[in-house]
Order: C-alpha cells, then structure tokens, then sequence
C-alpha cells in the first residue's frame, strides 16, 4: 500500500490489516508522522508530537505482533490524545503556558489502558485553555478547522477534533465537560462520544467541573469510536467513582438489529431559537434516514432542557474555582483573559445559588429519565450552528463576550452532561459553506452498545463519514 494513503484508513480497517500482517505499525505510524509533520504547522491540532516514542512503540509492537503476541484489535492503531492528562514522561499542558513545562512521572490510567490494548501515542493535542470554552489565546497557536482554515474547531477538545478530521492520527482521545468532545466532533465531521459518567477512569486528569467531567473517544466513524472505547474503559480502583459495570464488546454488538427501538425526538432542542435553519435540515433529513431503519419515532417534549445551559454554569463555574484555587491565587494574568474571567466568576457564585441547580438539576434528571424509561434513544441537534470563523476577540464588558465566557449556547449539549448519560455526535450533513453538522444520539446509561447500532446503522445508509476535506488551495481547505 501507498504510504500516503495509510492515513486514510478507519482504524478499523487498519486493525485487520495490522492483524493479518498486511501492513506493520512501523509503517503505519511513519505514514502519519509524516501527513502530521507537513499539515500540523497550517492546522495546529497538536501541541507535542511524539515521534519517536510512537516509532520506539510501534517497532515493540511489530515484533510483538511477529511473535505471535497479539493484543487485540487495538494493537498498533495510532491514537492522539487531548493534552488534558497525565502522559509518563512526556509534557501535559492542560492547554495553558503555565504548565508548559510540566513532565509527569507516571501515566493516567487511560493511557495505562490504552498502551495495555496496544495503542500508540502519536502526540497531545490542542485544546482551550484547562478545558474550558472560549480560549481566544492559544499558547501553541489557533486550532483550525480542515475542511476551512478560516474557522475555528470548537472547544475544548480542539486539536482532537481536526487531527481526526485531517487524518493526522487513526483515532482520538478528548474530554466532554459540557460539550467538549461533541461539539469539535459537529464542526469537525467526525464521531465522538461522551461516554456515560464512570465507564472511563479520570485517574491522572486535569479535571474542570468534577461532576461533569468524562474522558471519551473521537474518530473518524461509529466502528472506530467503539473500538477505541473498548481499549478504554473499565473500572478503576484509583478512581473511585468509576463504575464496576461488565463492559460489552462493542464491536460485537455493533450490528445488532435495531428495528423496533423506540426513538424520541426532542421538540423543544429542533425549536431552539438559535438553530441555524441549514442544521434544522440536516437533522431534520437524518431523522427520516433513522426512520427507514425501521425504528419507531415519536415526536417528544421535554421543557427543562431549555434550561440546562442556566442550570450547569453555576455549577460548572463553581466546581471549576475550587479545581483552580491555586491558578487564582497564583496566575492571574498569565492565563487567557476568558478563562481567568470563567475562574473567579466561580468564587462570586453563593453556596444557596449552587444548591439551587443542584435541585434544579435532579429536577431535569427525572424527567428525561422518566423519558428514557419509554424510549431507548433520544434525538436532537448537537450544536445550533455550523463551526464559527476565526475573528478576534470581543472587547471585554460587551454583551458578546459575555455571553461567549458565561453561557453560550448550551442547552443542546450540557443536558447530559448534567446527568451523565452517553450522548454520541454523528455526522449527518454540509452546509452550503461545506461545513459540517451532526444529529446527536442520547441512550440509557451504560447502553453505549444501542447508540452504537443505531449510528452504526445510519452510516451504512448515507456516506457522510466518507467525506474529506479538500485540498489546502482550494478555498482555505487541507486534504
């Protein structure tokens, strides 16, 4: 095979070709090193690109692989991860020029599981500035969007995001705190999953808002995101609060028959105001594709979510000051003004303010259990609008920055942050800019496998992962 065409495999495709002995991970992985050395200086998706740690790796795995040691279809795939946790040996920025210097000496547990399946680490990503939204001043320089470098990728796990959609690495690690792996994966045009809350170990991660925050997969299809999730979860017991749930084979499961389920559609989320009327098409087509697989739809109205954004920033905020007490005691003024701005505006918020969300946050829990008591998945828009571009930074003090650092558009994507239920974001269109757009597919806790069949499912009827972004001359894009 071509060595220029290796990057534009799945990861599942790469698995059996690794496998059988078609291809080694030498070559896999100097394949991409080369794509990321020529395109990450115009993209920006990565901070720290390990080469020859993943070229060391990949040549152990090979021999491995010669000797019979074969570690499961994770084995020699390449992975690049957000720049969020503890990686052994090789600097963790958290995104901030404060840590710019910071080498770990031991590894998160995610990477632990990850380099156990047989993963290999082609670098750390960018991302917004310790997780947080609406980082205007990049330390490593502006992640950029590849099917248009003029716009911007989405926060905060940026750089993720487009080397997947650039196809710099096979597949991804991110971390959704309030969005923050679906929404670079709606406006980049890839699949990722928020994982439901404790399926994945959060050992050794910088952490956002403790009770939001969950570590998941990006990649280029549904097949790819399930694989990546197998060689990931698990209960952990340095992490407490991870689950002891079996975890399913995925992979397996992936084509189980999914006629009959049940499926809700959330009126209030295709009514949203600030829904961009081309993604209201483009939903609005995917759900009639998701019909003709023969599930059962129904129209449904759950009226809290209207309120999720209103009801997760005072928690986000305040759980955020206490993880940073030490930035605010000791970095103001060397962080991005945004995100020092989201920081102290957690240490104003009264204790009754957060006990307030708190209870109206159980509020919206019931109801869209209760909901998932009668359907077994739930469909909405993952973010109302197409990629924004690259512009400066609102003056601070003016409406517009306000409502960029405090709120934004949440209500479409913070819901299940707020209760810790899978939410995947699937592709399902261009808009006349050609940018991207997904339909996000919500299931029960701990039922990744369903919305992996459903979406699964729906890829085999349309060709949207198949799409590429084009070449860099043409009109600001990269190929």
């Amino acid at each position: 095979m071509n060595k220029t065409e290796i990057p534009f495999l799945t990861a599942a495709e790469l698995s059996h070709k690794i496998r059988d002995k078609e291809i080694s991970p030498t070559e896999v992985v100097a394949a991409y090193i080369e794509r990321i050395e020529n395109i990450n200086p115009i993209l920006n998706s990565y901070i720290t690109i390990c080469s020859k740690h993943a070229l060391d790796k990949a040549k152990h795995l090979e021999k491995a692989l010669m000797q019979g040691e074969y570690r499961g279809p994770f084995h020699g795939i390449p992975v690049a991860v957000k720049d969020q946790w503890w990686t052994k040996g090789i600097r963790t920025t958290g995104g901030s020029r404060t840590l710019v210097d910071f080498v770990p000496e031991k590894d998160s547990t995610v990477m632990e599981y990850m380099d156990k399946a047989g993963g290999i680490l082609l670098g750390k990503t960018n991302m917004t500035e310790f997780a947080m939204g609406a980082t205007f001043d990049f330390p490593f320089g502006i992640p950029r969007n590849p099917w248009n470098i003029q716009y911007g990728v989405g926060g905060s796990s940026a750089g993720s995001g487009s080397a997947v959609a650039a196809h710099l690495t096979a597949t991804a690690l991110g971390e959704d705190t309030t969005g923050s792996i679906r929404t670079p994966s709606c406006y980049n045009g890839i699949v990722g999953l928020r994982p439901t809350w404790g399926l994945v170990s959060r050992y050794g991660m910088m952490g956002h808002c403790w009770s939001f925050d969950t570590i998941g997969p990006m990649s280029k299809t549904v097949e790819d995101c399930a694989l990546t999730l197998q060689a990931i979860a698990g209960y952990d017991p340095k992490d407490q609060y991870s689950s002891k749930q079996p975890v399913p084979n995925y992979l397996k499961t992936i084509n189980k028959d999914i006629s009959g389920l049940r499926v809700g559609v959330i009126q209030e989320t295709m009514s949203n105001r600030e829904l961009d009327p081309e993604v209201r098409s483009l939903v609005s087509n995917a759900i009639k594709d998701i019909e003709s697989l023969g599930v059962c739809i129904d129209q449904i109205s759950l009226p809290l979510i209207e309120h999720a954004g209103a009801i997760s920033a005072p928690i986000s905020f305040t759980e955020c000051s206490r993880i940073h007490k030490d930035n605010i005691s000791n970095n103001l003024g060397l962080m991005d003004h945004t995100i020092e701005l989201n920081m102290l505006t957690g240490t104003l918020i009264p204790a009754q303010t957060y006990y307030k969300a708190q209870r109206l946050r159980e509020l919206w829990r019931k109801q869209a259990l209760d909901a998932l008591k009668t359907y077994d998945i739930l469909l909405q828009p993952t973010c109302a609008t197409f990629a924004p571009k690259i512009g400066p930074r609102p003056n601070p003090g003016t409406r517009t920055s306000e409502k960029i650092a405090l709120y934004g558009n949440k209500s479409l994507r913070t819901p299940w942050s707020l209760i810790g239920n899978p939410a995947l974001s699937l592709p399902c269109g261009f808009g006349t800019q050609g940018l991207p757009t997904s339909i996000q597919v919500i299931g029960r806790h701990f039922q990744e496998e369903t919305i992996f069949a459903l979406g699964h499912a729906f890829e085999k009827i349309t060709n949207w992962t198949k799409h590429n972004p084009t070449d860099l001359n043409k009109r600001g894009r990269i190929g």
